[in-house]
């Protein structure tokens, strides 16, 4: 089972944007999924009741991570994992203790960047990570091209020792994809191809990590 977990402690970065879409990507592309939401809030596991409303897409398995440990129903193809805001220090390692695979989302603003720094001199200390045990890239959400702010931020990303994989824009589509409990992925292509577009550095790397 490969297990991908979408983590950073500062909140309202796009941890539950990433992990939705990574699922259906792999949803639906015939593997069995599971989502675990390790949020109080529960984000994950509402969108996953939203899309019990539509006929004809595939079955994603929700489980509520906030309550009992992490057991994905037998069989399961990939475990992605929708981690909480606030993760420091030593909880850091008990939440990797089983991630092959990590992706970090961050914001284009100065407190996100400032708060990103924090979080990944933590994140390259911890046991797995040093150990090259769980691997981790980087993706910025939610940017605008050509504003001071996404240079600052693409200058920030280069100078780290990471795969900084991609920018996701600052859409819309992923407010309705959301609202529905779909992915970019299920939308009409027509409406989304700037998007999904950005995705493919995201897709070829997670096939190869």
């Amino acid at each position: 089972m490969r297990t991908i977990m979408l983590m950073n402690a500062k909140g309202g970065c796009g941890k539950t944007t990433l992990a939705t879409n990574i699922a259906t990507w792999f949803a639906d592309e015939g593997a069995t999924v599971a989502l675990a939401d390790f949020d109080p809030q529960g984000s994950s596991l509402d969108w996953l009741e939203a899309r019990k409303d539509y006929a004809g897409i595939p079955t994603i398995e929700g489980i509520d991570a906030t309550q009992s440990p992490v057991k994905p129903p037998r069989g399961t193809d990939f475990l992605i994992m929708d981690a909480p805001a606030g993760t420091h220090g030593a909880e850091i390692n008990r939440m990797l203790k089983q991630v092959q695979t990590l992706i970090v989302p961050v914001l284009p603003s100065p407190i996100d960047m400032r708060a990103c720094r924090r979080f990944l001199e933590e994140l390259l200390n911890s046991g797995r990570v040093s150990r090259h045990q769980t691997q981790i890239a980087i993706v910025a959400n939610r940017t605008r091209e050509n504003t001071l702010i996404y240079r600052q931020l693409n200058e920030y990303l280069a100078h780290l020792d990471l795969p900084f994989l991609t920018h996701l824009r600052e859409s819309q589509n992923y407010i309705r994809a959301a609202e529905r409990g779909l992915g970019i992925f299920e939308m009409a292509p027509s409406q989304v191809w700037q998007d999904i577009e950005l995705w493919d550095p995201i897709l070829e790397w997670l096939e190869t990590h």
